[in-house]
């Protein structure tokens, strides 16, 4: 008999939620979510640049070499250059001062991680909230948690605050929605064609994928590229009909953008 599971994981200075049903007896669940949440912690120790002492803070500073760090440093080094190229350079895993700080990838990338670990213990019906990111396991029960609503782009604390639209992942390969914007913490994210000034042409990019990391990536690269979003989605599209992506685009004046394969996720209720 399935019963539902519920967890909450301060990480990375964000909030994970995981919410689903498993037939696992409830100390094997248990045991399986901090064996997952594990993989959240191993990747903040490592890659935080908020954590003096880190790997990734010693390289930033220029203590030691990628080689002098743990080999997850590579492999994820190599990860960011795939995206950037797949982005034609609109994600970009350097700072203005050329240091690496893959904070645009890692989080997702580690979240990715720690749900494939409740996948391989059999927990197939579950969905991860990721700092605002959502994970939907490949073979969640149809209906209700595959309708996805994302937020206004204002801070929670505002009254206005609230839900935009809803996304309606059913009947659909997409698994993951990801929002990039400054309603939260700012401008924080640098346009690097231009490196010296943050992205600030549009108010909020959320991507629909069919993986957290393609959303996240795509979302921050997409924010960044600003007013040339939607051109530059639609052109990665048409040259990759296997792993689309579908695009929202709130504009400065609060005006809705999106591609065309955006429209079939708006199922009304």
């Amino acid at each position: 008999m399935s019963r539902e599971f519920r967890h909450t994981e301060f990480c990375m200075g964000t909030v994970f939620r995981f919410v689903g049903r498993t037939e696992l007896p409830k100390d094997v669940i248990e045991e399986v979510i901090q064996t997952a949440v594990a993989e959240l912690h191993k990747a903040d120790e490592i890659f935080s640049l908020y954590k003096p002492d880190s790997p990734l803070s010693k390289l930033s500073r220029g203590e030691c070499s990628v080689a002098d760090c743990p080999e997850v440093v590579s492999q994820v080094w190599d990860e960011c250059e795939k995206w950037s190229e797949v982005t034609g350079g609109w994600f970009s895993q350097f700072t203005p001062q050329n240091t690496f700080d893959p904070s645009g990838l890692i989080k997702t990338w580690a979240a990715d991680k720690a749900a494939a670990v409740l996948e391989n213990a059999g927990v197939t019906d579950f969905a991860m909230n990721a700092g605002g990111d959502i994970r939907l396991s490949k073979n969640i029960t149809p209906g209700f948690a595959m309708r996805i609503g994302i937020s206004t782009p204002v801070t929670i604390a505002s009254p206005e605050a609230g839900v935009l639209t809803v996304v309606d992942l059913n009947n659909t390969e997409f698994r993951a929605v990801a929002t990039s914007g400054t309603a939260e913490r700012g401008e924080h994210i640098w346009n690097p064609k231009h490196a010296s000034a943050f992205a600030n042409e549009v108010s909020q990019v959320t991507v629909v994928a069919k993986d957290i990391v393609t959303a996240d990536v795509w979302a921050t690269a997409l924010f960044a590229s600003g007013d040339s979003a939607i051109s530059i989605a639609d052109k990665y599209n048409e040259s990759n009909q296997e792993n689309q992506v579908a695009v929202l685009v709130v504009e400065l004046d609060g005006n809705l953008v999106a591609t065309s394969n955006f429209s079939s996720l708006l199922n009304p209720v």
